[in-house]
C-alpha cells in the first residue's frame, strides 16, 4: 500500500514565514500562497503593502504548479513554444513551484507582488524552509 503524504498547516506556516522573511529582507511586498496537491489553498498570506490583485495571482501560480508538477516558469516557456497551452487554465508566469515529496506532488507554492523572477526567488525560499518527513 502506498502512503500518501499531505502538507500540514504547520508546514505551510513555516513556508510562508520563510517566504515573508526573504521578501522583507528585500523590501518586496508580496502575497504567498500554499496549496495542497489538488490545488486547494492551505494558507494565503499578503504583506501589508502588497496589492490585493496579488492574492489571486499567487493562488493560481501555486495551483498551476501543484496540478502540473512543473514550475510556472516552465509553463511560461511552453506557452511561447505552443500558445494553445495558455488555454489550459493554468497561470504561465514565473513564481509558482511544485512541492514534491518522494516523487509525489503534494502541493504548490505561489508568490506574487514583484517581478516574476523575484517572486520565484521568494517561492524557492519557502521550499528551502520545508522539511518533509514520511508519515508514521
Amino acid at each position: 500500500m502506498r502512503v500518501r503524504y499531505s502538507l500540514t498547516l504547520g508546514e505551510a506556516e513555516s513556508m510562508v514565514s520563510a517566504a515573508h522573511r526573504c521578501a522583507r529582507a528585500n523590501n518586496w511586498p508580496v502575497t504567498v500562497a500554499i496549496v495542497d496537491e489538488s490545488g486547494a489553498p492551505i494558507l494565503v498570506s499578503r504583506s501589508d503593502d502588497a496589492t490585493p490583485a496579488s492574492v489571486t495571482t499567487a493562488i493560481e501560480k501555486a495551483r498551476s504548479a501543484a496540478l502540473t508538477g512543473l514550475p510556472t516558469k516552465t509553463l511560461e516557456a511552453l506557452v511561447k513554444e505552443r500558445p494553445a497551452v495558455a488555454t489550459l487554465g493554468r497561470v504561465a508566469v514565473e513564481g509558482g513551484l511544485p512541492v514534491l515529496f518522494q516523487s509525489q506532488r503534494v502541493g504548490g507554492v505561489g508568490v506574487s507582488g514583484v517581478r516574476s523572477d523575484k517572486d520565484a526567488l521568494i517561492a524557492e525560499a519557502a521550499l528551502q524552509a520545508l522539511v518533509l518527513c514520511a508519515p508514521p
